[in-house]
This record gives C-alpha cells, sequence and structure tokens, in this order.
C-alpha cells in the first residue's frame, strides 16, 4: 500500500496510488483538523480520559482461588456449583500444619529428642488465644470436632461436650503426650478435673455405672475401640512426673522405640474411625528390607477448625455470644485472628540453636499472600513512570533548542500514564474484576508498549517532508504514521483479545484489560497526542525554549531543506552524484513594514558521490530532516549556534553509516540467516523441554517462612484430600453395585492412597453396610438365645434392637410393620448388598446411631436424612416406626492421593478419575470428582491445544488485519513469518529458563505475536514506500525506523524494569524474565532478521517515481552572467539524467536582545544594504509576518 513517505525518500513530485487516498486523507485531516483546534482538542481528551480514570474508585480485587482459576460455565466450574448448592460454600473444615524438618539435611527426626521438639511447638500452637468482641477464644472452642454423639443422660452430655477432642492429626497421638495437645476438661463430685492426660474412659464409665444408665453410651465408646485412650500408650518421656501407670512403660522408664510406635501410622482418642496414615504424619521415610520403618526427615502435625459457617452456627444463641451481635463474618475474623497468631507462635516456639525448624502455615496465611500479591505497589509505580519520564525526556532533547522535544517525550509519558489509567477505569466500570495480575504487571506492560507510539510519532513529526505548510505539519504526520499506529495497536487489541481463549478468569480478566487499555492508548496516541505535537509545533515556531517554553530561545537558527528542483538544461559531470546550492540567507525585520525580508546569495558546490559497500546506491546526504537537525551539513559556514561533535551522532546516522551498509552485505545476509536458523533448530529442542505446572512456591516470595513451609510440603507430604461425588438423578437404593464397583476403580488409581490391609474402606456406603452386618450379627445372637422374640426385644442388646426395629420395616405407609419378617430378611443379603427396600430407612438408623461412623466417612449428606432418636425402652408404635431418608442428590466417598510432584502426575490421576466416572456413568451413576488437584490442574488437559488454537487464529487475524491496511499480502506474510519464529523462539528460550508452562505463560506467548508487531510492521512499512533495489529499500527502511523502534524497545524494557524488583519471584521469573526476552528477541527480528528477508525476498515498492525525465541527454549552452554551468561526459548512462538539485538554506533571524554574538568568522561580512541589485533568479526573497518583540 502507498505511504507518504518519510524525508529524503521519494521526490516532492510523489503522489500515492488512488487506492490509498481515502484512508490517507481521512488521517490528514484529522491531524489538520487537531491542529487547527489543538487546545480544545487536548482538554476534552483530558477531561475524557480523566473521567474514565475516575472508574479506578469502584474497582474489585478479586482474591478467591476459585473464582480466579476455574472457568465460568466449564465442567469444573458446573461440579463446584453443584456441590456449592448442595453443600453450601464452605468446606467442613480448615487445616492449620506445621511441618517439623532437621537443620541438618538428612537427618533422622525419629529420635525422643525430634519429638519432644515437635511436641513443644505444637503444644505452643494449641495454647494459641485471641481476644476479641470481650471473649477469649482458644483451640477448644474453634476446633473441629468429628462425631459428637447424642446421649439422653445430661450429666454425662454435658461432660462430653466439654471434653471431646479435637480433630489432631499428629505423630503426637502415638504416645501419652498427646493428650496434651486436647484442652478440654470436665468436672465430676469428688474426682479432679477430668482431662485427657488422666482419662481413662473404662475406669470412669465403671465408677459411674451405679449411678446411671450408660450402656447406650458404653456400647459406643465400644464400636470406636476407644479402650483407655492416651492413658494406654507409651510416654514420650517416662521421666515425666505425670506419665500415667497405664502406660506401657512407665515403670521401665525406658524410652520407646520412635520408629516402631509410628509404624502404621497413629490413632486419635478412636482407634476404629481415626487412624492417621504414615503419610499424613511422615516425610522422607526410609525402611529395611522388610518393610520396617527406620528413619524419617519429616514430621507433621494439622489441626483443624470449623469454617466461620459451622463456628457461626455453633455459637449462635449461646449465652456466650447473645451480647455480641454474633455473625458470620465475626466468626471468620476469629477465626483469622486465630490462624495467624497460630502460625506466629508456632514459627517462634523453637529456639534459634534447635537442631529442629519448624514451618506452620494455614489456610489465612494463603489468603494473606494474595492479598498482598494483588495489592499495588505504588513506589514501583511511581518509580517506573518517573523513570519512563526521565528517559522520554533525554531521548527527545536536542541540543538545537528549537527542535527539541522534552516537553513532548514528558507529556507523551504522562498522556500515555492517564491512557492506562481511563483504560483500567473502564474495565471497572465494565465490571471485569482486577486481579494480582493486574495490579502487579499491567501498568508496566501498558506504559511499555503505549510509549512506543509516542516516540513513533515524535520522531516522524521531526522529520516532514520539505516544503509542509505550517498549518497541515500535524495532518502530514499522522498520514504517514497513522497507519502503522493502527496496526500495531490493531494487533495488539486483537491478540489480548485472543489471549482471553485462555480459560482461566484470573488470565481472561488481565488479557481483556489489556485489550481495553491497548485501545485508550490508541485513542490518546491518535487523538489527544496530536494536539500536543501542534502545540510544541508553536513554541517551536515562537522559537521558546523547550520544557521552559515560557523563555525565548538563545539558539534559534534554524536549517530547511529546499525542495528538490529539476535541473532542466543542465548536466552533471561524470562522477558526480548529488548536486548541492547552498545559499546564506539573512533576514532582518523592516520597521516600516514589520515583515521579515530574507535575501539569498547563491552559492554552490558539487558533492562527490559516497563511497559505500551498496554499489553507492544507498544514500545521499541529507536524506533525513533528522539528521539534518541534528547536525551542520557540510557547509563551510558556521551557524549562530554550534552543536557539540557528540551531537552529531544519532541512530539514524548510525543505521545509515554503520548498521545497513554492514547488515546487507551479501556474507552478513548469510551469517545471519544461518544464525537464525541455527537458534530456531535449538529453540525447536528447548520446546521439548518444556514442562506443564505452576507450583504454589513460584508464587510465594523466596525466602520467606511461607515459601519454605510450601517446599517442605512439597518435598515430604505432596498429599490431596478429593473425594468422589454422586450426585442425584439416579436411585441409590439400586444402584449399590455400581457405586461399590466406581469405588473399586477409583481406589486402583496409582495415586490413591490405599488404607491399611487391616482397616475396611474409608466410605460411607462400606460403614453403612458393615454397621448393618453389626446389629444383625447381635440380634441373631439375641434371638438365639432367646433374649428377642417376636413380641420383644428389651431384654435383648442395643444393636440387636436396632436391628429388630428395622426388620419389621415393610416401606408401606398403610402396613408399615411386619413382624414375620424378623426371620425371613437379612439387613444385607448374602451378595453384600442392602435391601432396597429398607435402605432409606436404615441409612435414618445409622445417622442417628453411629455419628463417630458417619464423621469418619465424610458423606456429607444431602437431604440430610431426619434425626431418630433409639430408646429400647420405648416400645409405642410411634417408636418403632422409622422415617426414611429422602432420595440423596449428595454423597461423597474421600480419598487420599499421594505421589504427585509433577504436573504429569496430576494430569494422569485426572484423566483416570475422569475414565472411571465416565464408566459409572453407562452403569447409571452420576459422579465426578472433586477437590484442589481436579480444580486447579484440570486445565492442563486442554492447554497446550487452547495455546495453539489462540496462537493460529491470531497469526491468521494479524495477516489479514496487515494485508488490509498494507494491501500487501506478500509483505503481511513475511510478518507472520518472522511473528511465528519469534513465537516458536520464546517458547524454546522458556524450556531451557526452566519456565513452566501454564496458563500464565501462554497468555504471554499469544501477547507475544501482537508486542512483536510492533518491531517489524515499521521496518515493512518502510520498505514498502521506498525507491531502489531491494538492499536500497530495506536501508531507508532502516534509517528511518531504527530510531523509533529502538526506543520503543528500551521503553519497554524501562517499562519491564520495575517488575524486576518484585518481592514475587513469580512476576519475575513469569512476567520481567518472558517479557524482557520477547523484547530483545523482537529488537533482534525486527531490524536484522526482517530487513535480510526483506532484501532477498522483499515485495515491489508500492510507490511510483513521478520524475520529468528527458530520452536524451543534451550538452546545454554555456551558462551566462555568472551562472552555473555543468558538463556531461559522452559516456555518462543515460539514468544519470535524471538528477535533482537539492538546495539547503540555513536561515539567520536577526539576534535577540542580550543574546550571545559568535566573534569574527570565517564568513565574509555581508549586509542586505551590500547586496548586489541583479542577482538575477538566483536571489530569493521571502516575506512573512514579523513576530512581536
Amino acid at each position: 500500500m502507498a505511504r507518504p513517505p518519510p524525508l529524503g525518500e521519494l521526490p516532492p513530485g510523489y503522489t500515492p496510488p488512488a487506492r490509498s487516498a481515502a484512508p490517507q486523507g481521512l488521517l490528514f485531516s484529522l491531524g489538520c483538523g487537531i491542529q487547527r483546534h489543538c487546545g480544545k482538542v487536548l482538554f476534552l481528551g483530558l477531561l475524557a480520559f480523566g473521567a474514565l480514570a475516575l472508574g479506578l474508585r469502584v474497582a474489585i480485587i478479586e482474591t478467591d482461588l476459585e473464582q480466579l482459576w476455574v472457568e465460568a460455565g466449564s465442567r469444573v466450574s458446573q461440579e463446584l456449583q453443584y456441590t456449592k448448592e448442595k453443600l453450601g460454600e464452605e468446606a467442613a473444615y480448615t487445616s492449620q500444619m506445621l511441618i517439623q524438618t532437621p537443620r541438618q539435611e538428612g537427618e533422622n527426626v525419629l529420635t525422643p529428642e525430634a519429638l519432644g521438639l515437635h511436641l513443644q511447638a505444637a503444644l505452643t500452637a494449641s495454647k494459641v488465644q485471641v481476644s476479641l468482641y470481650g471473649k477469649s477464644w482458644d483451640l477448644n472452642k474453634i476446633c473441629y470436632k468429628s462425631g459428637v454423639p447424642l446421649i439422653e443422660n445430661g450429666m454425662i452430655e454435658r461432660m462430653i461436650e466439654k471434653l471431646f477432642p479435637c480433630v489432631i492429626l499428629t505423630p503426637i497421638d502415638c504416645f501419652w503426650e498427646g493428650a496434651k495437645l486436647q484442652g478440654g476438661s470436665a468436672y465430676l463430685p469428688g474426682r479432679p478435673d477430668i482431662q485427657w492426660t488422666n482419662l481413662d474412659p473404662e475406669q470412669l464409665l465403671e465408677e459411674l455405672g451405679p449411678f446411671a444408665s450408660l450402656e447406650g453410651f458404653r456400647e459406643l465408646l465400644d464400636k470406636a475401640q476407644v479402650g483407655q485412650a492416651y492413658v494406654g500408650r507409651p510416654c514420650l518421656h517416662p521421666d515425666d512426673l505425670h506419665c500415667p501407670s497405664s502406660a506401657p512403660n512407665h515403670h521401665s522408664r525406658q524410652a520407646p522405640n520412635v520408629a516402631q510406635e509410628l509404624s502404621g501410622g497413629c490413632h486419635g482418642f478412636s482407634h476404629k474411625f481415626m487412624h492417621w496414615q504414615e503419610e499424613l504424619l511422615l516425610g522422607g521415610m526410609a525402611r529395611d528390607p522388610q518393610g520396617q520403618l527406620l528413619r524419617a526427615e519429616a514430621l507433621q502435625s494439622t489441626f483443624l477448625l470449623m469454617s466461620p459457617r459451622q463456628l457461626y452456627e455453633h455459637f449462635r444463641g449461646d449465652y456466650q455470644t447473645h451480647d455480641i451481635g454474633w455473625s458470620e463474618e465475626q466468626a471468620s475474623t476469629v477465626l483469622q485472628a486465630w490462624q495467624r497468631r497460630f502460625v506466629q507462635l508456632a514459627q517462634e516456639a523453637l529456639p534459634g540453636n534447635a537442631s529442629q525448624q519448624i514451618h506452620a502455615f494455614s489456610s489465612t496465611t494463603l489468603d494473606d499472600i494474595l492479598h498482598a500479591f494483588s495489592e499495588v505497589s505504588a513506589a514501583r509505580v511511581v518509580g517506573g513512570y518517573l523513570l519512563m519520564l526521565a528517559y522520554a525526556c533525554v531521548t527527545m532533547l536536542r541540543w538545537d533548542c528549537a527542535q527539541s522535544q522534552g516537553a513532548v517525550g514528558l507529556a507523551g509519558v504522562l498522556l500515555v500514564a492517564l491512557a492506562v489509567a481511563s483504560g483500567l477505569g473502564l474495565c471497572a466500570l465494565l465490571g471485569i474484576a482486577f486481579n494480582a495480575a493486574t495490579t502487579q504487571v499491567l501498568p508496566f506492560l501498558a506504559l511499555g508498549i503505549g510509549v512506543d507510539d509516542i516516540f513513533l510519532l515524535a520522531h516522524a513529526f521531526t522529520e516532514a517532508p520539505p516544503g509542509t505548510p505550517l498549518q497541515e505539519r500535524t495532518g502530514e504526520c499522522l498520514q504517514r504514521t497513522g497507519t502503522s499506529v493502527a496496526l500495531t495497536s490493531i494487533n495488539n487489541m486483537v491478540a489480548f483479545f485472543m489471549a482471553a481463549l485462555v480459560p482461566i478468569p484470573a488470565l481472561r480478566a488481565f488479557s481483556l484489560q489489556a485489550a481495553v487499555v491497548v485501545g485508550c492508548n490508541f485513542a490518546a496516541v491518535m487523538l489527544v497526542f496530536p494536539a500536543v505535537l501542534s502545540l510544541d509545533l508553536h513554541r517551536r515556531h515562537c522559537q521558546r525554549l523547550d520544557v521552559l517554553c515560557c523563555f525565548s530561545s538563545p539558539c534559534s537558527a534554524r536549517v530547511i531543506q529546499i525542495l528538490p528542483q529539476e535541473l532542466g538544461d543542465r548536466t552533471v559531470p561524470v562522477g558526480i552524484a548529488h548536486l548541492t546550492a547552498t545559499v546564506q540567507a539573512f533576514a532582518h525585520c523592516e520597521a516600516s513594514s514589520q515583515h521579515v525580508v530574507t535575501l539569498l546569495p547563491p552559492q554552490a558546490h558539487l558533492v562527490p558521490p559516497p563511497s559505500d559497500p551498496l554499489a553507492s546506491e544507498l544514500f545521499s546526504p541529507g536524506g533525513s530532516t533528522r539528521d539534518l537537525l541534528g547536525q551542520e551539513e557540510g557547509t563551510r559556514q558556521k551557524a549562530a549556534c554550534k552543536s557539540l561533535p557528540c551531537a552529531r551522532w544519532n541512530l539514524a546516522h548510525f543505521a545509515r553509516s554503520r548498521f545497513a551498509p554492514l547488515l546487507l552485505q551479501s556474507h552478513t545476509k548469510a551469517m545471519v540467516l544461518v544464525l537464525f536458523g541455527a537458534l530456531l533448530g535449538l529453540s525447536l529442542y528447548g520446546s521439548t523441554l518444556v514442562q506443564d505446572g505452576l507450583a504454589l512456591t513460584d508464587v510465594v516470595p523466596r525466602g520467606t517462612k511461607e515459601h519454605a513451609f510450601l517446599s517442605a510440603q512439597l518435598r515430604y507430604f505432596s498429599l490431596y484430600e478429593v473425594a468422589l461425588v454422586t450426585q442425584g438423578g439416579f436411585d441409590y437404593a439400586h444402584s449399590q453395585r455400581a457405586l461399590f464397583d466406581l469405588h473399586q476403580r477409583f481406589s486402583s488409581l496409582k495415586a490413591v492412597l490405599p488404607p491399611p490391609a487391616t482397616q475396611a474402606p474409608r466410605t460411607w456406603l462400606h460403614y453403612y453396610r458393615n454397621w448393618l452386618q453389626g446389629i444383625q450379627a447381635a440380634f441373631d445372637q439375641d434371638w438365639a438365645s432367646g433374649r428377642i422374640t417376636h413380641h420383644s426385644y428389651r431384654n435383648g442388646s442395643e444393636d440387636g434392637a436396632l436391628a429388630y426395629k428395622l426388620l419389621i420395616q415393610t416401606g408401606d405407609a398403610q402396613e408399615p410393620l411386619d413382624f414375620s419378617q424378623l426371620t425371613t430378611r437379612k439387613l444385607v443379603d448374602k451378595d453384600g448388598l442392602i435391601p432396597p427396600e429398607l435402605f432409606y430407612m436404615g441409612l435414618t438408623m445409622w445417622v442417628s446411631s453411629d455419628p463417630l461412623g458417619l464423621a469418619a466417612s465424610q458423606a456429607n449428606f444431602y437431604p440430610p436424612p431426619p434425626e431418630w432418636l433409639h430408646d429400647k425402652y420405648d416400645t409405642t408404635g410411634e417408636n418403632l416406626r422409622i422415617p426414611a431418608a429422602q432420595p440423596l442428590e449428595f454423597a461423597q466417598f474421600p480419598f487420599l492421593l499421594h505421589g504427585l510432584q509433577k504436573t504429569a502426575d496430576f494430569v494422569e490421576t485426572i484423566e483416570g478419575a475422569r475414565a472411571a466416572c465416565a464408566e459409572a456413568g453407562q452403569a447409571g451413576v452420576r459422579a465426578y470428582p472433586s477437590g484442589s488437584p481436579f480444580l486447579f490442574w484440570e486445565q492442563y488437559l486442554g492447554l497446550r491445544r487452547c495455546f495453539l488454537l489462540a496462537v493460529c487464529i491470531l497469526l491468521v487475524c494479524t495477516f489479514l488485519v496487515c494485508a488490509l491496511l498494507l494491501l500487501n499480502p506478500w509483505a503481511a506474510s513475511l510478518i507472520v513469518l518472522v511473528l511465528t519464529v519469534m513465537t516458536v523462539e520464546l517458547f524454546g528460550i522458556m524450556g531451557f529458563l526452566g519456565i513452566k508452562l501454564s496458563a500464565i505463560p501462554v497468555v504471554i506467548l499469544v501477547a507475544s505475536v501482537g508486542i512483536g508487531v510492533e518491531f517489524t510492521v515499521h521496518v515493512a512499512l518502510g520498505f514498502l514506500t521506498s525507491q531502489g533495489s531491494r538492499n536500497l529499500r530495506a536501508a531507508r527502511a532502516l534509517e528511518h525506523t531504527l530510531a523509533p523502534v529502538t526506543d520503543g524497545a528500551v521503553s519497554t524494557l524501562l517499562g519491564l524494569l520495575m517488575l524486576a524488583g518484585s518481592n514475587f519471584d513469580f512476576i519475575v521469573r513469569y512476567f520481567f524474565v518472558v517479557l524482557t526476552v520477547l523484547t530483545l528477541l523482537g529488537l533482534l527480528h525486527g531490524l536484522v532478521l526482517l530487513p535480510v528477508l526483506l532484501s532477498i525476498l522483499g515485495p515491489p515498492p508500492e510507490v511510483v517515481q513521478m520524475y520529468k525525465e528527458s530520452p536524451e541527454v543534451l550538452s546545454p549552452p554555456a551558462a551566462q552572467g555568472g551562472g552555473l554551468r555543468w558538463g556531461v561526459a559522452p559516456t555518462l548512462p543515460q539514468s544519470f539524467a535524471r538528477v535533482t538539485t537539492s538546495m539547503t538554506v540555513a536561515l539567520r533571524p536577526p539576534p535577540l536582545p542580550g543574546a550571545y554574538i559568535h566573534p569574527a568568522s570565517e564568513e565574509p561580512t555581508w549586509s542586505p544594504a551590500a547586496t548586489p541589485a541583479a542577482s538575477g533568479s538566483s536571489n530569493l526573497s521571502s516575506r512573512g509576518p514579523c513576530p512581536a518583540t
């Protein structure tokens, strides 16, 4: 597509082809309109962007992991929503953990000394108290207690309520000292305070037997296998004065064999329902060839607390909270305060010189990390923007004060900052929630990207073609650069919109916010920044100082390049490639007319052809206004303001004289292609090294206590609690076999931790069936002994009486009881299945009669079965009827996953679990897996497919956009080729850097396509709008784009630099490092690889030379009256007939009052009065309004 040419590329007669007239005309009209009303446009633009920025006041920062990582509408989201509908918003309990590791790597912790230190830390943590709302809250008040039984005896019920132990999974439970962690106590007359350290349940029941009927309670304890509880376990320190006499090592005073005691795990107060497996307590275990535990390198204790909802329900209506307006928010505050104190005291429990170290963690700690991660660092934001302001100001300053653009740079950066704020404010108004990526990364990334276009427009504005009227400068600038800015901005927006295809809400929000911010930057650059340029043009026209625009410039010499003129009948000698006619202009202000009168006596000299490695076809002197403004033109005259030698060098000069000639030599091209081919091949290998995953240790700042805990947990205790959820929509009673099969298939997964061989599977269906088999056996014994008959069960056991009541149920509302069924049916048939007609009535009985088994099963039934109290001595009909539970819509089987270290392990487990559920679905059972592995790792099942799809779609969109705006599919293909190579190389470098592939790098990789357009499209556009051979056009493109592209890259790096100072290693590795590598790759591919490819495979130019050409070169007659005369040798090639002249005029207005005047120079003194009157047509005069002083 034809473009209005940058200065020095095309002759003045050039006009773009008709197909580009419409968009170019619109851009030109837009720029001219902005320049005419620059003050109004600037005011209205700032007002509009400022109003949008106010939307930040309603911004919401999302820190809920589920909301951040679970795709809305996905399979996991639907399953999570189903769980919340049935069970509520929260889990049953929250976990607080202590991990102990030796300071010396590999040291054994299975020693009494190490266990003693662990006890010290756990005991300190268990004694934590916080005071809130005028109350004291300790562990016994807020801990999770599993399966508290309902007892009709009031005294025993109150005692159990105070004594019932908290659920604490700890290796200390293998010893008597585990009782010290339980803080409950009860009082009975005539006895010392009852605590778990001195409580023997068997002895207590014997003492209370004569005073109360405790048969049911005794059977409950027997079923739970409570025994002597803690007092029957060995003492870790037998010398302890409080070590009970019932402890096995009390009399021997010998320290226990810790490894032997911990082998097979430990138990809570119930041996049957509270078994803590080894993997929950010990890490880094080593065994002998017979499988006996020898040593371990880590210990873990886990304290379970109630959820806020449970704590609120527990104390609602209680006398302790009736005066504080008890609410769920207050319950949550209590738990959070206790957890923070728990972590603090546990970490400080051991002295600094101890041989062991304690790592503590709670669910609140993770929330605190996410909140800290999501906070905006004001210092880094301010520092980053100040650094960018300084760079923009310095890079746009010029020694020629009238041409300096430091204020433009400052205004441009501030405008981009406002555009970023307005974009984020617009996102807040649209309801897009902010997250850590928004607050930590987007302000800096958007700044770096937005400033690129600022530099491009500012550079182009200084390179206006010669003869451009002052009132059309802004229109001409937008006409030449508007398409480039539109290309880069549109591609960036498309890239971020494509990145929104990643099915992670946090990153989808980040991508949408980035796209909106890029759109606001585009609007600011195209509409408001031209107004800033127009105001700066007015400043320069009035010869005011840069930045300090209230002061006049003492350095006011201006260099103007006169339009090239046709030689007409003159010719050029052989060997002369360029003719420069230089005139010295002296201006003075006529007092009478108030006009500036400029008289130009002519001088002329011939410039010999430059020697360059590109066969003298690349450059001619004075090819760029940017160069002319920064250096002297080789004339012998001296300007009033001399520039320093270092000011003569700039990037355009470097590109013209050094970089392009070297790069575009044949052997250099070959070397570039070989090197980039090698880099591509190496990157393809590196791409095979990229692994999927994002560990929590990557998110938490390194060197913190939280990071130490997570590292130890990942190394030693990679355990995850999951559940297999069964939904409604099928009949549980008739699908028991399918449920057992589903459990068996899920249990066979490699990652599922199997229960001990001596323990039944920990599921509600197994516990329910086993309980029915137990009461059936008791009934059979009572029936055989005659204690139970058809008409009486009062002499039988409690379990026998329960079985009696269940056996006579018919399920018929008209005839609910049938006593003839006592001997004709069984509660569990020979196949191990429960009769369907008894299933829901038996479920009601089991839930009410076996609270410990129900709690251990973690069934979480919905709808919950109705409460039903059994009284063996109540023989009324109402007591015999058992209400049936409603058909189940939610139940779950709990499992433990272990050995999950790599993402591949998670993916394998997820696929196996999904396959098991799919197979069960064919049998009519609707089920799905639930838990953190399925919540956060399911994304990896289709992440790479989603990544490839997004990149492919984006590359196609980029091709279409470039082809549409450039009207050149050939150039668009080369751009897309380079972008593809960049993406592959970035992916490969990630593999070498050890950066794992997760949704976050995927977003950056997808966005890299759009960001890469910033480095390629300007060069391609410059190539299309240049004339000559491919080498010449590639060199011209480099000359005019090296400076803005380099400035854009440096500005992007400066924007990213602030990310390097983040406290989160995650930000540094996954954003700063990846984006920095992307920027460097873009710079190399845009300024090295693409020019080489264009010089070899580039499309033809889209501009047409419009010179007046003569078919012959004739020798003109001799010049008259001092006119210039050139002769042409007969051997001059005809192509040299198209030689134009270029006239450079140095215009010196009168010095300002008080300005410094240089002393006498080599120039001859000349005054208007001394000017010959008959200077012929070579003399020029101009009149203009005299500026007021």
